[in-house]
């Protein structure tokens, strides 16, 4: 018995040092996406057909996902998928076409920057929907990382003028799409599974994404250099596909939390890849807004695990 109780401990431990690790590396492989799609961009492709070939390397693999998952399950009603087209629209398509849009104009980290802000937008879009109260805590947080943003916003605008405004918004809707994904994805995650839904609405992104290719596109926008092949092929599976799964690990290991709290890693790790691979300047503005949505972010993210009381609420 005091054997067992003893083994327990490192067993225990080795499990939250994975749960970190998975947390971690999903972070920055999530990260790397802006990275990738700025050096694609150097090879004069556009934001649909990159988007595109993303999409088409990682379709077989969210199949693959969604067959797995749905193993031995019940067969989805017309309800589920409508859900799952839904969903998979706002929450991998659409977020994603605005997302690779704007990185045309922005830098890698300003983007990062604004993606980040997604738990406050939940937040907000609970407060609007289900009006679900806002603690003074959250609203801090929330004022002190939107303060960050604004700031580096503002230098990129001074920088490249209206052009820098455009990104922004691109990204930012994309941001809001997202968040409208995780607002309406609770009842089909409880029904379905987070497993099964990723896989389905996934899948239906890239059906989206293709379809949209072959509407807009000729055929001959397919001719690409090859560098753009290769990096789309690693941004479907280490910047894709890979961090989906070590995300979901690691929520297994040590919690939603926990996991939430060591991707904060991420925008650091924009901002020295976007230095180290695409020459993007690290400047007192980048780095005192980082600081500040990282910390906002953080504040945020603490008082949305405590309860809040009438005097609380916003």
């Amino acid at each position: 018995m005091s054997e067992n109780l003893q083994s327990s401990g490192p067993v225990a431990n080795k499990g939250i040092a994975l749960g970190l690790t998975l947390a971690m590396l999903g972070a920055i492989a999530f990260s790397g996406k802006a990275i990738i799609v700025k050096l694609a961009y150097r090879y004069g492709v556009d934001a649909v057909t990159l988007l595109m070939y993303r999409m088409l390397f990682a379709l077989p693999v969210f199949l693959l996902m969604a067959w797995w998952a749905g193993r031995g399950k019940a067969a989805l009603t017309r309800k589920d998928w409508l859900g799952v087209i839904g969903l998979g629209f706002s929450g991998y398509y659409l977020a994603s076409y605005l997302d690779f849009a704007g990185l045309a104009y922005i830098t890698a980290a300003l983007e990062r920057l604004i993606l980040y802000l997604n738990p406050t937008l939940v937040v907000i879009f609970g407060w609007v929907v289900y009006k679900r109260g806002i603690t003074w805590g959250q609203f801090a947080g929330m004022l002190v990382s939107y303060s960050g943003v604004l700031l580096v916003f503002g230098h990129e605008l001074g920088a490249q003028g209206s052009n820098a405004a455009l990104g922004a918004l691109l990204v930012l809707g994309s941001a809001i799409s997202y968040a409208v994904y995780m607002v309406y994805s609770g009842e089909m995650v409880k029904r379905l599974g987070s497993l099964r839904l990723v896989g389905l609405a996934s899948s239906v992104a890239c059906f989206f994404c293709i379809a949209q290719f072959v509407l807009t596109q000729p055929l001959s926008a397919m001719q690409v250099a090859p560098q753009v092949l290769w990096l789309s092929l690693l941004n479907s599976t280490v910047c894709t596909v890979a961090p989906v799964l070590m995300v979901m690990m690691a929520i297994e290991r040590i919690g939603a939390g926990m996991t939430a709290q060591t991707g904060m890693i991420g925008p650091l790790s924009t901002i020295l890849m976007g230095v180290w691979l695409l020459d993007e300047q690290l400047n007192v503005w980048m780095v005192a807004g980082t600081s500040l949505v990282m910390v906002g972010i953080f504040v945020f993210t603490r008082w949305a695990k405590k309860p809040a009381t009438a005097d609380q609420k916003v």
